[in-house]
C-alpha cells in the first residue's frame, strides 16, 4: 500500500529582526559616548577660560612693570581700560559688555566683581581713561586701582556656565 503524504504545512520562518528598539547595550553606548563629548566640551570651555585669565593676569603684571619704569599715569589708565574691556569681551558676552560706556560700564564691572569700587571709588578713571589727553594731571592712588583691576580679573569664574 502506498503511503500517504502527511499534511504538513511549508517552513515558516520567523519575522526579521528589527532594528528598533536597539539593544540595551546600544543605549549604553549612546549614553556614554553623549556623557564623554559633553564632559570634553565643557573640559576645553573651563581650560580656554583658565587660559585666558593668566594671560590677562600676565599682560596685567606688564602694565604695572611698565608704570613701575616710566610712571606715565595716563598711559598706565589707558592700558588698564583697555585691558578691562578687553577681559569683559572674553569672559561675558559680547552683547552685554562691549556696548557698555560710562556709568553702564563701572556698573557692568562692580555686578561682575560684586563690588562698588569701580563705580565709586578708584574705577571710576576707567570710563574716561581712553579719551585723557596725554598730559593729564590724574590724583588717584594707581596702586589700588592696579590691585582692584587684579582681583577683578581673578575673581572671574572659570566655569563657562556661570555669568
Amino acid at each position: 500500500m502506498p503511503v500517504e503524504p502527511l499534511p504538513l504545512r511549508d517552513i515558516h520562518l520567523p519575522e526579521p529582526v528589527s532594528w528598533w528598539p536597539p539593544a540595551p547595550g546600544w543605549w549604553l553606548l549612546l549614553i556614554l559616548s553623549a556623557v564623554i563629548i559633553t564632559g570634553i566640551v565643557l573640559f576645553k570651555q573651563v581650560r580656554k577660560r583658565r587660559r585666558l585669565k593668566r594671560t590677562a593676569l600676565a599682560e596685567l603684571a606688564m602694565i604695572r612693570q611698565q608704570y613701575q619704569e616710566n610712571h606715565d599715569r595716563v598711559e598706565l589708565v589707558k592700558a588698564l581700560s583697555a585691558l578691562m574691556r578687553r577681559a569683559s569681551i572674553s569672559f561675558y558676552q559680547r552683547s552685554s559688555s562691549a556696548s557698555l560706556t560710562g556709568t553702564e560700564w563701572l556698573q557692568h564691572l562692580d555686578k561682575t566683581a560684586q563690588r562698588k569700587d569701580f563705580e565709586n571709588g578708584n574705577g571710576r578713571i576707567l570710563a574716561t581713561a581712553p579719551y585723557l589727553p596725554d598730559d593729564s594731571q590724574l590724583d588717584i592712588d594707581f596702586d589700588e586701582l592696579l590691585s582692584l583691576c587684579e582681583d577683578w580679573l581673578r575673581i572671574q569664574p572659570v566655569n563657562p556656565h556661570i555669568p
